[in-house]
C-alpha cells in the first residue's frame, strides 16, 4: 500500500502545508491523524498515535497536500474526530510493539481451535493486537451471520485483553494476507486498492475470454478484479463489431464464426466447423448480412461471384509479369552472339579458324611421353581380375581391328575437315614384348594361381 508523493518536488510553502498526516498499520490498513505539535516527519517513520482506550504505533504513507486529495476521495471530512500523533516512536515503544506482535501467530492458533470446539461457522484470518497490549481485534470471514459472543468471552478470558472482532470479506481477506498474482506481480488488493467493486461474468464474455472459473478466479476464489480494468475499452471497441446469430449462407455452405479479434477487427469462420478456417473483415461480414436478408448467396466468403474470381486471377498474372521484367532489369543474362547461317563471315574470322585448326591437327599428331603414358596406365588400371582380364581382351580386339597406331588418319564423321586423333588408349595398352631381332612379339597372358582358402581351379589341367 505504498503511495508516491508527485508533489513533493512542487516547492509547495510552509505555511500552506496541510497538516493531517496518513498513518499506516497492519494489513495496509490506513487512518489519518493530525500532526498538532507540527513535528518534523518523514515517509516510513513510525508514531505513536492516539486511540479511544491506549495508543498505538503506525507508519507514516503520506503527507501534504496528497492527503487532503485522499480524504476527498474516500469522503473523510476534517473535523474534531481526527486524533492527534503523540510523537515519534522511540526504542522503548518499539521493543514493547514487538512484545504485542509476537502474540499474533500462537493466538491466532488459539483462536481455530476454540472455534472448532464451539462449530462456529466462521473462519479466523488475522489477529491485531494493539501496541498497549490492551486491546485485539480478530479479522474473521463468514457467509451467514454468526453468534459469537460465547467465543468473545473465551478470548477474553484466555488473552486477558479487550476483544473486537471485526468481519471482512473475501477480497479484503486476500489483501491482507498477501501473495503473488498469474502475472507475477503482488497482488492489487495487497498493494494499492482500496475499493472492491462488483466483477461479473459479463465482463468476461465482453472480452472473448473463455469462462473458466480456474483462470478466471483469483486466490481469494472470486472474480479477478482486473477484469473491470479493460472492460471499458472493450465496450468501445466492440461497437463496430456485427453480431452473428446465424450462420453465413455462400454457394461452398454454411460459414460459422469461430473467434472475433476485436481491436484488429478481423472475424473467423469455418464451413462445417472445418478446421480451415478463413479470415474476413466486419465490413465484409456485414456486406454478407444485408446480402442474405435479400436471398442472394455469394459465391464465396472473400468474392460475390465467378467473374471476380477471373479479376483477381487476371491481377494476379499482371503483377507475376511485371516482377519478372524488374528482375530482368536488376539482373540481365549476358548470351553469347550467334552468327547466322546465311551471313558472311568476314576474312578475319577465317583466318582465326584455320588457325585453330592447324593447331588441333598438330597436337593430335605428337606423341604421348612415357611418364604421361605411365601415369594413365596406373589410373586405369583395373581393380580385380575379372576387370583385368577383361580389358586385356578388349585389347587384343582393338589391336586386331587397328594394326598400326601410325597408319592414316582418316577425316571423322562428326568434323570432315579435320584427322582422325589417333586411340591413345590403343597405343598405350598393347602388351608387346620385343625379340632380339626386335620385332615386336603380343605377350602372353599370365596365369594367375587359384585364391586361398577356395580349394582347386576347375580350369587348371596341369594335375591332369
Amino acid at each position: 500500500m505504498n503511495s508516491f508523493d508527485w508533489l513533493s518536488h512542487m516547492g509547495i510553502p510552509e505555511i500552506d502545508n496541510f497538516d493531517i498526516v496518513e498513518v499506516k498499520f497492519k494489513g495496509g490498513r490506513k487512518e489519518y491523524y493530525r500532526n498538532v505539535d507540527f513535528l518534523l516527519l518523514n515517509t516510513g517513520d513510525p508514531v505513536v498515535i492516539g486511540v479511544p482506550s491506549g495508543h498505538h504505533i503506525g507508519h507514516v504513507s503520506l503527507q501534504g497536500e496528497l492527503v487532503r486529495l485522499q480524504m476527498q476521495k474516500r469522503k473523510v471530512r476534517d473535523d474534531d474526530n481526527i486524533l492527534k500523533i503523540y510523537r515519534i516512536a522511540n526504542q522503548k515503544d518499539m521493543e514493547r510493539w514487538g512484545d504485542a506482535q509476537n502474540r499474533e501467530i500462537p493466538g491466532l492458533y488459539r483462536c481455530r481451535q476454540i472455534i472448532d470446539e464451539l462449530s462456529l461457522k466462521m473462519k479466523m484470518s488475522d489477529i491485531e493486537f494493539q501496541a498497549d497490549n490492551s486491546k485485539a481485534t480478530f479479522y474473521y470471514s463468514a457467509e451467514d451471520r454468526v453468534d459469537f459472543r460465547d467465543l468473545i468471552k473465551l478470548l477474553a478470558g484466555e488473552f486477558k485483553v479487550r476483544v473486537e472482532m471485526k468481519q471482512i470479506s473475501l477480497r479484503q481477506e486476500a489483501g491482507r494476507l498477501g501473495g503473488i498474482g498469474v502475472c507475477g506481480r503482488e497482488l492489487c488488493c495487497s498493494t494499492w486498492l482500496v475499493d472492491f467493486k462488483n466483477v461479473s461474468t459479463s465482463a468476461a464474455r465482453y472480452q472473448n475470454l473463455s469462462l473458466n472459473p480456474g483462470k478466471l478466479s483469483g486466490q481469494c476464489g472470486r472474480l479477478k478484479c482486473c477484469l473491470n480494468y479493460e472492460l471499458d475499452t472493450y465496450m468501445d471497441a466492440i461497437k463496430d463489431i456485427p453480431s452473428v446469430d446465424h450462420a453465413l449462407m455462400t454457394e461452398s455452405g454454411m460459414a460459422k464464426l469461430q473467434k472475433t479479434d476485436i481491436f484488429r477487427k478481423l472475424m473467423w469462420f469455418s464451413y462445417n466447423n472445418d478446421n480451415d478456417w478463413h479470415t474476413i473483415s466486419c465490413e465484409r461480414v456485414k456486406e454478407i448480412q444485408e446480402l442474405n436478408e435479400k436471398g442472394i448467396k455469394v459465391f464465396n466468403l472473400q468474392v460475390d461471384k465467378v467473374t471476380d474470381i477471373e479479376d483477381l486471377a487476371a491481377k494476379s498474372t499482371l503483377e507475376l509479369e511485371l516482377l519478372d521484367q524488374k528482375f530482368a532489369k536488376k539482373n540481365p543474362k549476358k548470351k553469347n552472339p550467334r552468327i547466322p547461317r546465311n551471313t558472311e563471315v568476314s576474312p578475319r574470322i577465317e583466318q582465326a579458324n584455320a588457325k585453330n585448326a592447324t593447331a588441333s591437327s598438330e597436337i593430335t599428331n605428337q606423341p604421348i611421353p612415357a611418364d604421361q603414358q605411365q601415369k594413365r596406365r596406373t589410373k586405369n588400371k583395373p581393380k580385380n581380375r575379372n576387370q583385368k582380364l577383361q580389358g586385356e581382351q578388349d585389347q587384343s580386339k582393338t589391336q586386331t581391328d587397328q594394326p598400326s597406331p601410325q597408319g592414316n588418319q582418316t577425316p571423322t564423321k562428326n568434323n570432315p575437315g579435320k584427322p582422325a586423333r589417333q586411340n591413345v588408349a590403343d597405343q598405350k595398352t598393347k602388351p608387346t614384348t620385343e625379340n632380339k631381332s626386335g620385332e615386336q612379339k603380343p605377350q602372353e597372358k599370365r596365369k594367375f594361381p587359384p585364391r586361398r582358402n577356395q580349394g582347386p581351379n576347375p580350369n587348371d589341367n596341369s594335375n591332369k
